[in-house]
């Protein structure tokens, strides 16, 4: 059985990391060659200025009292430049905007995981594409792109990274710091000869990263005044910049500006996901190159924006977050970013019809370029006659669009060979995607195969060593066929040469050569899925269809829990009725009762909002008092049993309940500081991390006894869960403990039911690492019914407030009892531990249920592996 359990959690581990090599593999592709308009270009310099985690509404939209909160940027739609929102795409996090907003290609979701500050595959930029390029803000981003071009023409100047403090009494500091750094650049400029040169030469960049707006967000909500107020100071910081520039250069008309966001940013101060708050940030340019406003008289777009930020009469113009790359080369002169996949907007352009023409010309070469690359590194690791090319971009019709592109242009029919370069684009970009996802197919075809065969496996031993199903039948063991063993080796020496010839990377050998030992060991037990045939066929057909439907439903239950969290809800109003259908409601009406009402009061959480979006300090509060309060009546309980309580269980109860109190404590006092915008309290973040420390101790301490074992395992817990919440998530820990408190009971009730004598009552049921095994039983089919109930519980731990799926689900105030400065694997640690803390409470419990049913763990953890399996593939 550990045989098996080293392969179960190999077998998983594989499955999982199989995700990221089927939908999240790097896009890019390398080998290109660079492609410039050989035109000259309208500006000189390029400044772009990036307001990291702004709303698009909160800037478009009018205050209260019908004034722009940013009066300058508003001017500018109005009189000087173009405007539009800029769409971003999932992950929305700092990392791969920027990377689309400067390089031009969507990076894979996995490359958030992968760090800020450095970078995990080699691209591209503009900043690598441009002579020079100054850059002043953040550590986390300026840092990625410097590290990413060659020689020595790009210069950063960054802020300390403590300073990224989400409880600082002013993070617009972050703001004004780099508005002061430039400023002073420019001053020292002008008495430095070298650098006056640098900045006087042609496609250069300044880049103005302003994480203030984000952390104001994160800190004090998008609909704060703070986030509010933040927008105002960005907005005088930029026109200061501009006339600052304008000034330095003797307004030549040659700078280019661009004002824009990474990404938004939801009600509840979060982001990543998809919603509309995150993914339309706004989008402004001015300056050399960029058309003047264009008045109409009517838009017509699916939303209602324009009428909200009374802009209806300025014409809108949305784009794609990859395309301000392409845009931004065009306007300097510079090459296109070799791994952009944006499409440059050329509504955009004020230039002649000859420069849009080349410009897109440019941009189409470029894109068919990495298309060709891509094609062609597809077409050197798969055999000649298995590969299949794209078939709406063929050779040939590459190169008759190519030149009847250039015939257009040569011929001054510019509009005709601008949307001809943009089918080419689109045609490119489908092929790329297409090569992109060409072993996707293959790929699936084998982790299903794997699934399905370990599926099958679990489900077969599970029949083999814990059901007394062969009774009756002949139970001569058969060796399995050489034939079998034969065809299997066969058939994984055929696969791996297979695999050699097409120079596949080392993980497809392990997900394609897994199903053959899997289905070997499957197929060797062919005699016990004919016994278990016999059997079926021997239950009256009602009875299986009405376990079939049961077993399907409460599945489908588990794989639509995934996508909508209140069926949850209706699963636990299913349990709620689960005394009614046994005796268990005739024999134990206290415990039934119980069971009743704990399901419906956990039932209520599915349906509340996700975590974070209405913090309440007084919820979490209440909480601690809960606990408290059951502290004290299990300890005169415990008193009250016990003949002689130990000094040092009763030491340990009170230092938990001190921990408790202390949670509370710090809480709230680090909760009424952050609001001051005093910070953290250096004496709470200790306590706090003192208080985590203890509480994975602790229980260790405690006294063998089951239920004084448990409940010291969820004091503990909850220490630390309480100084994780924000509002009414700190109350789901103990409703579900209590839960699970009533299940323990309510499985040793039930087996009484069926005859089974148990040898202990609950209260007297110790946990040891040494049990005897003869207490043990067989399976019943009641066991495959708390198998479900498990694998029910830990989804319900995992979702019952929140959908951890989703990026924008996480609040990083939940760890501010422990750090507010910026620290992404250090919050997403914490982060990940609070969503454990259900997940652990389930499974000690069911760990209670196992010994108090008289059943080993290790009979009922392959079923549990087995529907772990049934419902993954389905989601």
């Amino acid at each position: 059985m550990l045989l098996f359990f080293i392969l179960g959690l190999f077998v998983h581990f594989v499955f999982f990391g199989s995700i990221f090599d089927i939908y999240f593999t790097s896009p890019l592709v390398h080998g290109m060659t660079p492609q410039f308009t050989p035109l000259p270009p309208p500006a000189k310099r390029l400044v772009l200025f990036v307001a990291d985690g702004l709303r698009a509404d909160t800037l478009y939209e009018l205050d209260e009292n019908g004034n722009s909160r940013a009066p300058f940027i508003r001017n500018i739609i109005m009189h000087e430049g173009s405007w539009g929102l800029s769409h971003t795409r999932v992950p929305t996090e700092s990392r791969p905007g920027h990377v689309a907003l400067i390089a031009g290609f969507y990076e894979d979701v996995s490359a958030v995981a992968k760090g800020w500050k450095e970078n995990p595959v080699e691209f591209d930029s503009l900043i690598n594409e441009s002579k020079y390029t100054w850059s002043w803000g953040s550590p986390d981003i300026l840092t990625m792109f410097a590290k990413g071009a060659y020689g020595d023409h790009v210069f950063t100047y960054t802020y300390d990274a403590d300073s990224e403090d989400f409880g600082a009494h002013d993070v617009t500091k972050l703001d004004t710091w780099v508005f002061d750094k430039v400023k002073e650049f420019f001053h020292a400029a002008r008495n430095n000869q070298s650098l006056f040169s640098k900045l006087n030469e042609e496609k250069i960049v300044f880049f103005l990263h302003l994480l203030g707006i984000d952390t104001n967000g994160h800190a004090h909500r998008p609909s704060s005044r703070e986030y509010k107020d933040n927008i105002k100071l960005v907005d005088a910081g930029i026109k200061e910049m501009v006339s600052i520039l304008e000034h330095f250069y003797g307004n030549d008309g040659k700078t280019a500006f661009i004002f824009t966001s990474d990404h938004g940013m939801t009600d509840w101060g979060s982001h990543g996901a998809g919603h509309p708050s995150e993914t339309l940030t706004p989008f402004v340019t001015w300056g050399a190159g960029i058309k003047y406003p264009q008045k109409v008289s009517a838009q017509k777009f699916d939303d209602a924006f324009l009428k909200e930020w009374r802009l209806e009469s300025w014409k809108r113009q949305d784009i794609h977050q990859a395309d301000i790359a392409p845009l931004m080369a065009s306007l300097i002169g510079v090459p296109f970013p070799l791994n952009s996949v944006g499409i440059l907007p050329v509504d955009y352009l004020n230039n002649t019809d000859l420069f849009k023409a080349e410009s897109m010309f440019t941009n189409a070469i470029q894109i068919l370029e990495q298309f060709k690359v891509k094609m062609t590194q597809k077409k050197e690791v798969t055999l000649p006659f298995l590969f299949i090319p794209f078939k709406l971009l063929p050779e040939s019709k590459q190169l008759n669009i190519v030149r009847k592109a250039r015939s257009y242009i040569k011929q001054r029919k510019y509009d005709e060979a601008v949307s001809l370069c943009k089918e080419l684009i689109h045609l490119a970009l489908k092929g790329l995607s297409y090569y992109h996802t060409y072993d996707r197919f293959f790929l699936a075809i084998n982790v299903v195969l794997g699934f399905l065969g370990w599926t099958s496996y679990a489900s077969l031993l599970i029949i083999k060593s814990h059901f007394n199903l062969t009774r009756g039948v002949n139970k001569e063991v058969k060796k399995p066929s050489h034939l079998l063993s034969c065809s299997c080796i066969a058939i994984g020496v055929f696969v791996a040469f297979f695999l050699l010839l097409q120079g596949c990377p080392w993980t497809y050998y392990i997900y394609c050569l897994l199903p053959v030992p899997i289905w070997y060991a499957v197929l060797r037990e062919f005699q016990v899925i004919q016994d278990f045939v016999t059997l079926l066929l021997t239950v009256p057909p009602s009875y299986f269809v009405g376990y079939l439907l049961v077993f399907i439903l409460g599945i489908e239950i588990l794989v639509l829990s995934f996508f909508y969290r209140h069926m949850l809800t209706a699963g636990l109003l299913a349990f709620a009725g689960w005394p009614f259908i046994t005796q268990l409601w005739t024999r134990a009406k206290s415990i039934s009762l119980s069971w009743i009402f704990f399901s419906l009061l956990l039932a209520v959480f599915p349906l509340m909002p996700v975590v974070g979006r209405k913090p309440d300090i007084f919820l979490v509060m209440g909480a601690g008092l809960l606990v408290l309060l059951l502290s004290l009546c299990v300890l005169t309980s415990l008193i009250k049993r016990k003949d002689s309580f130990i000094n040092e269980e009763l030491l340990l109860h009170l230092f938990q309940m001190l921990s408790i109190v202390l949670s509370m404590c710090v809480t709230y006092s680090t909760h009424s500081s952050l609001r001051k915008k005093q910070g953290l309290p250096l004496l709470n973040q200790i306590i706090s991390w003192l208080i985590l420390a203890f509480s994975l101790v602790l229980p260790l301490l405690s006294p063998t006894s089951l239920f004084e074992r448990l409940f010291s395992i969820l004091l503990s817990l909850m220490s630390t869960y309480i100084l994780l919440s924000t509002g009414y998530e700190a109350l789901f820990p103990l409703v579900l403990s209590c839960l699970m408190f009533v299940w323990i009971q309510a499985e040793q009730e039930t087996l009484q039911q069926r005859g089974i004598s148990c040898k202990q009552k609950v209260t007297s049921v110790r946990f040891t690492c040494s049990t005897d095994i003869t207490q043990f039983r067989q399976l019943y089919l009641d066991d495959v019914r708390r198998a479900f109930f498990l694998v029910f519980f830990l989804v319900t731990a995992f979702f019952g407030t929140g959908n951890i799926a989703s990026v924008n689900s996480f609040d990083l105030a939940s760890v501010y009892c422990f750090l507010t400065v910026f620290s992404p694997f250090m919050m997403g640690a914490l982060m990940m531990w609070k969503i454990l803390i259900p997940f652990v409470l389930v499974m000690c419990a069911f760990e209670a249920v196992q010994l108090t049913t008289q059943l080993s763990s290790k009979r009922v953890w392959p079923f549990s592996s087995y529907l772990h399996a049934s419902y993954l593939p389905s989601r």
